[in-house]
């Protein structure tokens, strides 16, 4: 199976190109250098010359806060680029793999969100990756589109290596208590788009592609907590290993931390769904703290 891999020197890129080398598949891995994804006519000759079976995207403008007033980039980026994809894809007749984000909910329901809830941005980072999806869903019905939240790996920057920088310079931190979600390990995300891939391909060979469950799933870290506990649990894992006195934590409110973009609330994604139809567990993120001694060293 021939896999277009963009995005791959990203948090989860970096992780689907180190397993997808592993695998007996032929793999062109890009990375913005050399593919810019919302240049049309680049991604159309990438497409048609190397002709994937799967393209798998991983890039993005994730820049929270810096797309609130850089609209057009992340649009570019998280809208433009994705449809690019998705236009070269169906017409190479290959599928298309898109990672999104629980930015495209509200953030206020009470319970987990589930893939049928109502979509509802409240943010620009949100509205340009729901852009890309619905972009997705209108031009390649061949799609998965894998919503996940707090996401973080070894590689690149993220909560847990922003946790571990303060707290080796400070005594105390105050952190967000009021806003709830699954950390997701990017290696766990890597490893559910792999999967997806392999039942692609088993599919394929066996002429049954089109029976796949195509469309948008859920996938998250459980247990489910606040960044104050995230946080917590962090340190704990930490000291258990000598690598850094805990820092006291102080519980302070989304108020007290003001941003230029609104965070979701409630970050909770059900992944029940990816369960049932594709055999999926959810990313066992206190497992891949236990590696925290590699988190320090980017």
């Amino acid at each position: 199976m021939k896999v277009l891999l963009t995005g791959c020197h990203g948090q989860v890129g970096y992780y689907l190109k180190q397993q997808i080398e592993k695998r007996p598949w032929s793999l062109l891995a890009a990375g913005r250098n050399e593919l810019d994804i919302t240049n049309a006519a680049a991604v159309n000759e990438v497409v048609q010359r190397f002709a994937p079976d799967v393209i798998i995207n991983a890039a993005a403008y994730t820049a929270v806060d810096r797309a609130e007033s850089e609209p057009d980039l992340a649009f570019r980026a998280n809208a433009d680029g994705p449809k690019n994809l998705a236009v070269a894809a169906q017409q190479a007749g290959a599928a298309i793999l898109h990672i999104s984000t629980d930015y495209v909910f509200s953030g206020d329901a009470e319970g987990a969100y589930t893939e049928n809830d109502p979509v509802a941005p409240c943010s620009v980072y949100g509205a340009s990756k729901l852009a890309g999806e619905q972009a997705i869903i209108e031009t390649c019905p061949r799609h998965i589109i894998l919503r996940t939240a707090w996401v973080f790996g070894e590689h690149g920057q993220n909560f847990v290596k922003t946790m571990l920088r303060l707290g080796r310079e400070r005594e105390q931190l105050g952190v967000v208590a009021d806003q709830y979600g699954g950390p997701t390990f990017a290696g766990d995300i890597a490893n559910a788009l792999v999967q997806i891939a392999s039942q692609l391909e088993t599919a394929r060979l066996e002429g049954k592609a089109e029976t796949l469950p195509w469309g948008v799933y859920h996938y998250g870290g459980l247990p489910h907590v606040s960044w104050h506990q995230f946080a917590q649990t962090i340190f704990d894992e930490a000291k258990k290993q000598q690598l850094l006195p805990s820092p006291a934590l102080k519980a302070i409110t989304t108020a007290e931390y003001p941003t230029p973009a609104k965070r979701p609330t409630n970050s909770r994604l059900d992944c029940s769904k990816i369960e049932h139809l594709l055999g999926i567990q959810p990313s066992n993120w206190p497992q891949a703290l236990q590696r925290i001694q590699d988190y320090g060293q980017a």
